[in-house]
């Protein structure tokens, strides 16, 4: 990292907004959060709206989702009587009934009662031979947690077992009896990014301090972290030292306690283990020592018993096809696999002979498909398939070849008359970029429209079947816009390096030129035009509404960054220098001031009206971006709202009742701004 001392001066009024949980920051988010409260939540459809989403995320015919191990499925669950949520299990044949019978294991709201703590889940990590799990909690939803070991026969605590405190720690079991983990050992042990740099083995019986450190990386990395997988053919541990967030260094703990570092390039993403072998995705081209080259987006086999490694390549996608999930089962690899952005699953086979066989499972298409959870020790993998007006459909596979469908959500809106359609829109620099429009097919004529976005981090949009903008919007007669755009990894890696760095402008270029292409095809107008994004959604939106406030009516901005010259100061920000750049550097300041939605908000120009919605305990992107967004955007004049849940996390939501509460203050707003006389 180059030196901050630049970042330190600054004549910013709106500094002291950056204390997060200041008596004075929180005494400007209450009176904030007031004046939301009389614009929103007093609108006589806000009720509705709310009450309307709450009843879907309580309803008891939800798809369980579940994490296949052994013979158990696990289950996270929350409804109206378990606000805080069941941690439970049932046998995977059972797991396929209609109606499961779950033993709970753990009742957070009975936990945070008897504990008067906030706890929020964050996941369990169990061992190999399913009797104790490492269960994560946080206080109000953060990404810091505790950790504390839990014992699935007795369900209930281990006494002297495992544990950490709070931090942004990475833990995960090597054996019955010893953990690799990383945490905030005291001054030093953390990066500049906020994340572990150490990883320690730690076996039962011993005091923390003896942890035998096994690896260490400098500051400057992202983290250090520990994975370890296990199927019948054994287990295979390896440390991962993160150097950016895109790239890492890997190594091999062997028998005798010795790291033997992998000879795969810095760019390898690392999915998973199938009998013998890593699996990994490129995001780079790479030779091998004495092999042909090997095209980057392609998912590569890498045995980790043979020096040196005979790397087999099981998938290389063209340029209309990325990979997106992968998941390792006990008998193959298998991998969601989108071809112009709608999905199928591909299975990889070892053949008996030798290789592995490509083989594309019975789904149905034009929809997105993702793969839930692959058995380590068994042969089934739980597989969906949904699109924007197809209700979830959950799959299971096993041995005979075919998926069948064992649990589907029911419709939560009426899709009857609604259509999508795939269009492609003309970027500043010629490239045609994707997007999905799902509207009445009766429509004719522009109408109120909601496009979203994101653009970052090589993360995909593909068709998802939402009951929010379902019930919210499609069936008040709105129009819903899907934009993937550059910087996402709808294409692969090249479509997310395309606008990495220097090239962030873009991601923006193409979202505006979805923009400007449905005024051209008379879907809408910009007075009807409004825009959604969080996390780095947030700051693609907030760019765009800067950048070119002519295109839309109104804007919804979610847990976002905005101060992109202070951003590497703020929460976790220094672990996405790979991603945006380093504003301590003069060349990096130099392309990120010109899109940096702070530093380019002016009281001169007229800007759409703008909803920021956040959350004090989200301590990844932290409230602070959107806080000093809207006190300078409010300064200047602009017709600004903001709301910051108190808890939530990065999600901005810790709860049913929160996550139905952000969803409706946002359509709400939507409604007021781009349908004040109502839906066609």
């Amino acid at each position: 990292m180059a030196d901050q001392s630049t970042l330190k001066k600054t004549d910013d009024p709106y500094l002291w907004l950056e204390d997060v949980h200041g008596e004075k920051s929180l005494d400007w988010v209450r009176a904030q959060n007031l004046r939301v409260r009389t614009a929103l939540e007093a609108d006589p459809e806000y009720a509705k709206d709310y009450q309307s989403i709450l009843k879907v995320l309580d309803a008891s015919d939800r798809i369980p989702y579940a994490t296949l191990h052994r013979e158990f499925a696990l289950n996270f669950w929350q409804d109206a009587e378990h606000p805080k949520g069941l941690w439970r299990r049932t046998s995977i044949g059972d797991y396929a009934d209609p109606a499961p019978h779950w033993e709970v294991l753990l009742d957070l709201d009975k936990l945070a009662a008897v504990e008067h703590e906030n706890w929020v889940w964050e996941g369990a990590e169990c061992s190999p031979l399913m009797k104790r799990c490492l269960v994560s909690l946080s206080r109000g939803g953060g990404d810091a947690a505790v950790v504390r070991e839990f014992d699935l026969a007795t369900r209930s605590f281990v006494k002297d077992g495992f544990a950490l405190a709070e931090a942004k720690s990475s833990i995960t079991y090597l054996d019955e009896d010893t953990v690799l983990f990383g945490t905030d050992f005291g001054a030093g042990s953390m990066t500049e990014s906020g994340y572990p740099r150490i990883v320690k083995a730690w076996k039962r019986g011993e005091p923390q301090g003896a942890a035998r450190t096994l690896a260490e990386g400098p500051a400057s990395d992202v983290s250090v972290q520990a994975a370890v997988f296990d199927d019948p053919q054994g287990t295979i541990a390896v440390v991962q030292r993160a150097v950016t967030f895109f790239t890492s260094e890997f190594q091999l703990l062997k028998g005798d306690g010795t790291l033997a570092r992998l000879d795969v390039p810095p760019g390898a993403d690392l999915k998973g283990a199938q009998g013998r072998a890593l699996i990994f995705t490129l995001r780079e081209d790479w030779t091998p020592t004495g092999a042909a080259r090997i095209a980057k987006g392609s998912l590569i086999a890498y045995p980790v018993d043979a020096t040196p490694a005979r790397v087999t390549v099981l998938f290389t996608p063209d340029a209309h096809t990325s990979i997106d999930e992968v998941d390792c089962g006990r008998d193959a690899v298998f991998a969601s696999i989108y071809h112009d952005v709608t999905g199928s699953v591909h299975a990889f086979r070892r053949q008996p002979q030798g290789g592995w066989a490509d083989s594309v499972l019975p789904l149905p298409e034009g929809g997105s498909t993702r793969i839930v959870s692959a058995n380590p020790f068994g042969p089934q993998v739980l597989m969906r398939y949904e699109s924007y007006t197809t209700p979830t459909t959950l799959y299971e596979f096993a041995d005979d070849g075919k998926p069948r469908p064992i649990k589907s959500l029911p419709p939560r809106f009426d899709a009857t008359g609604l259509a999508t359609e795939q269009y492609f829109a003309v970027s500043r620099d010629g490239t045609r970029v994707p997007y999905f429009v799902t509207r009445k097919s009766t429509l004719r004529g522009p109408a109120p429209t909601v496009l979203y976005g994101y653009g970052g981090f090589e993360i995909s949009l593909t068709p998802t079947y939402s009951a929010n903008f379902g019930m919210l919007w499609l069936a008040r007669g709105g129009v819903y816009v899907v934009a993937n755009i550059r910087g996402g990894g709808e294409y692969g890696p090249g479509w997310h390096q395309a606008a990495l760095l220097g090239n962030r402008q873009k991601a923006y270029d193409d979202f505006q030129a979805v923009a400007r292409d449905l005024v051209k095809r008379g879907i809408t107008t910009p007075r009807q035009l409004g825009i959604m994004g969080g996390s780095n959604g947030g700051l693609l939106v907030s760019a765009n509404m800067v950048q070119a406030p002519e295109l839309f009516g109104a804007v919804v901005c979610q847990v976002p960054l905005i101060d992109m010259i202070r951003y590497t100061q703020i929460g976790a920000g220094a672990s996405w220098e790979a991603e945006y750049g380093d504003p301590a550097r003069a060349a990096d300041r130099a392309w990120i001031l010109k899109y940096s939605p702070y530093q380019n908000v002016s009281a001169k120009v007229r800007y759409p009206p703008v909803l920021f919605v956040t959350a004090t305990s989200d301590d990844r992107v932290t409230p602070v971006h959107a806080r000093k967004m809207a006190a300078r955007m409010e300064e200047q004049g602009h017709d600004v709202l903001f709301y910051e849940n108190t808890d939530g996390g990065h999600a901005a939501a810790a709860d049913h009742k929160q996550a139905a509460q952000m969803w409706a203050l946002s359509f709400t707003y939507l409604r007021q701004k781009l349908a004040p006389a109502g839906f066609p």
